[in-house]
């Protein structure tokens, strides 16, 4: 047990010390912030143009003309010149673009727009909204309808969730439940890959400059196997630790710099308050090891069994793609239907359970029992994958110059001790 505690030491100890893990502490959460702002940015400004742009209206139903109403960057401007007369404007200013609305409007292919380039989607969506707009208003009109009296019918709706709980009735969130989701699923889908391959990299360096000759000669081939995903594993915990408080520190101050109710930060704040995420936490932990220890174990297997990382591919593929299907799933339909029949057995099974249990926790759906049984399976998973990755890697590890293949691996791992 000493000796798997010198390897557990010697490869945390070795990893934290470096310049590179102390700078990722810093800059990840710094980068977390950095692309929120910006995706806020760009969400806010996404329908608007960047340049002025000037829209000819070309009007033979006598509907539209003089009805469109400038908005941002767009500015319309009734025409009764030809379309080739037109043309020649356009050719000479890009930003200018024509709109022929034909006599019979309603006719497919009746409205065209006309410009050097194709037109920004931001320009089209409101041309056609517009241009909706417009015709409804005078088809009500046509029909004695007061548009006035039925924009006033219009209302505003939205839904607050309440959860019912033993300890009384809470506020939740549907989408701050969606958005956690995710990013639990795509943090251990990432950490299960980085820190796994971070193992099988450690493993082939060891074989490839013979270092663990000497080290086998001191040690099991198991306890070597074992102390290295251990020490892996503890780095990772640390980072996410790290992590987590710089992002609590990061949203308390970001938090406090909106003071205003209206403002949408602390709409999102507000949100997320009602995620129980020591909760979410916990289980996070716990799929992070088990889900690590399973996968870290089968990556040391293929660290052992080539001389290179090339190499590698034959092996990795079939071992992540439960994990790669998982997180394809998670990001498309799982957190629309987090309790649906697929949901519930994918976060059942070890190989899928890390990224899709994930994704159902922060809705609370997931029954006891279902948990439980997703937690055993994953302590088998893992210490099953664990012993089957030991009986190839004890012989892998030694062996050089020879292409593995699926064959001989079935062979190494029945070969005695």
């Amino acid at each position: 047990m000493n000796k798997v505690l010198l390897i557990i030491q010697r490869e945390y100890m070795v990893r934290v010390k470096k310049k590179s893990f102390i700078v990722m502490i810093f800059v990840v959460p710094g980068l977390i912030l950095a692309m929120s702002g910006a995706i806020a940015l760009i969400a806010k400004s996404s329908g608007q143009l960047s340049s002025q742009q000037q829209v000819l209206v070309k009007d033979e139903s006598g509907v539209f003309a003089g009805k469109f109403h400038n908005v941002n960057n767009i500015k319309f401007e009734t025409t009764d010149q030809s379309v080739s007369a037109a043309e020649k404007s356009i050719k000479k200013d890009e930003n200018i673009t024509l709109l022929k609305i034909a006599k019979d409007y309603k006719a497919t292919d009746s409205v065209e727009i006309f410009s050097t380039k194709k037109p920004a989607i931001a320009l089209t969506s409101e041309l056609e909204k517009q241009l909706n707009d417009i015709a409804e208003n005078d088809a009500l009109i046509k029909h004695h309808i007061d548009t006035a009296i039925l924009r006033s019918t219009k209302s505003n709706i939205s839904l607050n969730t309440i959860d019912i709980t033993d300890t009384g009735d809470k506020k939740s969130s549907v989408g701050a439940a969606a958005g956690v989701g995710i990013a639990c699923a795509i943090l251990i889908y990432l950490s299960l890959f980085i820190y796994g391959a971070q193992v099988m990299r450690g493993v082939i360096e060891e074989k490839t400059s013979r270092i663990v000759e000497v080290i086998v000669s001191s040690v099991k081939p198991f306890q070597l196997m074992l102390g290295k995903i251990i020490g892996v594993g503890l780095v990772g915990l640390t980072q996410f630790f790290a992590w987590i408080v710089l992002s609590i520190v990061a949203s308390k101050i970001v938090g406090s710099s909106f003071s205003s109710p209206q403002s949408s930060m602390v709409g999102l704040l507000s949100a997320l308050k009602t995620i129980q995420f020591s909760y979410i936490l916990g289980v996070f932990i716990f799929y992070f090891l088990t889900g690590y220890l399973l996968y870290s174990a089968l990556f040391a297997a293929v660290g052992s069994a080539v001389d290179s990382e090339t190499e590698t591919q034959q092996f990795m593929f079939p071992i992540t793609l439960p994990l790669l299907f998982t997180y394809v799933l998670s990001v498309s339909v799982l957190f629309q239907a987090p309790d649906s029949s697929l949901a519930v057995w994918l976060s059942i099974i070890p190989f899928t359970a890390p990224v899709a249990m994930m994704v159902r926790i922060p809705f609370g759906g997931v029954a006891p029992w279902q948990l439980g049984l997703s937690m055993c399976m994953m302590v088998v998973g893992f210490l099953f994958a664990t012993w089957v990755a030991a009986r190839i890697y004890r012989v892998g590890i030694l062996m050089y110059g020879k292409k593995a293949s699926y064959k001989e691996l079935a062979k190494w791992f029945f070969y005695k001790e």
